[in-house]
């Protein structure tokens, strides 16, 4: 799907151009393009919504109950290798960190440390917050998603669905108000608000409403998807106002409403991405689906390895721009592309087989 695969590259790399700040980043001339970068993250959460939700509801929409066997399968073998190898480096290469302090081994290996973190002094893999976020969605949608498939109806979907909505909007607006009066002397928005998951699932939720209109309403769906373009360009005026919102990144705005309105303008785009008649999804862009294969690994490793790279050869690169900006960026590909091609790959060949001895199971028995 070439437009999701443009749209994840996007995710990656607008994400690594935000982290650029570790490093000096490409100086004030180039903040616009940097200045909306934590974006990505929440584009990934829309796109996690929309296939790992889809992967769920397409079966229970047909009748058919999923495999969580196979479902917790392909997850563990798609997230858990690349991960732990790149826990391990941190753990065992101090040069390795973009920072001096490290949260312990164990809130990682748990997926724990989105809500139990001390920023101030262990900001390095901090960017694990989000695989947190992931992975707690892996562990309570199934959940859901079964029991409101027991008596499936659109009232009780949209209940659902709203009460999440209006629960995150409360719950950061609450949060921010009572922060912003005492003034806790710790980075309270990124420890309170920006990473905890019960905050962060407005890009989810988008995603899987997306995934639900197509599983349970396929009609509906491809009726829509003739107007790809529309969708698209209703998706950058949206983005255009999450813009306006997140101003103040760390204002009550951006932190009440504006998590939603950037998941939908999100959601518009990926709803576009994933037809083949408009213009995101059209023909592939090159370059991008390869990108997009490496994004995880890449998302793992170029915080660390501007650290790498800064630490060797930092003061060279210092103000040189552009320069700066292209050495950072390949130090990351290639690091990338190195844990794709020797971690990801082989465990995904190694889920092929697992998945097909899991299937063969059921087959024997009888």
């Amino acid at each position: 799907m070439p437009g999701l695969d443009l749209l994840r590259a996007i995710a990656v790399l607008w994400t690594m151009q935000f982290h650029s700040f570790i490093v000096g980043g490409l100086g004030p001339d180039w903040a616009w393009l940097s200045r909306y970068g934590w974006m990505g993250v929440d584009l990934f959460f829309v796109l996690s919504g929309y296939l790992i939700g889809g992967q769920l509801l397409r079966p229970l929409a047909n009748g058919a109950t999923p495999s969580l066997r196979d479902f917790y399968l392909k997850r563990a073998f798609r997230i858990l290798p690349a991960f732990w190898v790149v826990l391990a480096v941190y753990l065992l290469w101090p040069g390795f960190r973009e920072a001096p302090g490290m949260e312990p081994w164990w809130k990682f290996a748990l997926f724990f440390v989105n809500l139990d973190i001390d920023y101030a002094a262990n900001a390095a893999f901090s960017h694990a917050w989000s695989l947190c976020v992931e992975e707690h969605f892996y562990l309570l949608f199934p959940a859901l998603a079964l029991l409101l498939a027991r008596k499936p109806s659109p009232a009780k979907f949209w209940g659902v669905c709203v009460a999440v909505l209006l629960g995150g909007i409360a719950l950061r607006s609450g949060i921010w108000l009572h922060d912003d009066a005492t003034q806790p002397q710790r980075p309270w928005f990124v420890e309170d608000i920006y990473y905890p998951t019960w905050n962060r699932l407005d890009g989810l939720l988008m995603g899987v409403m997306l995934a639900a209109w197509q599983s349970y309403r396929p009609a509906s769906w491809a009726r829509a998807a003739n107007h790809a373009n529309g969708f698209a360009l209703a998706g950058v005026a949206v983005m255009a106002l999450a813009f306006w919102l997140f101003r103040d990144r760390v204002g009550l705005p951006g932190n009440s409403i504006g998590w939603p309105v950037l998941s939908l303008g999100l959601a518009l785009l990926v709803f576009a991405g994933a037809q083949a008649r408009g213009v995101l999804g059209v023909r592939a862009l090159p370059g991008a689906g390869w990108i997009a294969a490496i994004s995880y690994s890449l998302y793992l490793v170029h915080k660390p390895m501007y650290a790498v790279v800064q630490g060797h050869w930092g003061g060279w690169l210092d103000g040189r721009g552009i320069v700066a900006w292209l050495v950072y960026g390949a130090a990351s590909l290639c690091a990338a592309a190195a844990l794709h091609y020797l971690v990801e790959r082989p465990f995904l060949r190694l889920r092929g087989r697992a998945l097909r001895a899991s299937a063969a199971v059921p087959a024997a028995a009888t």
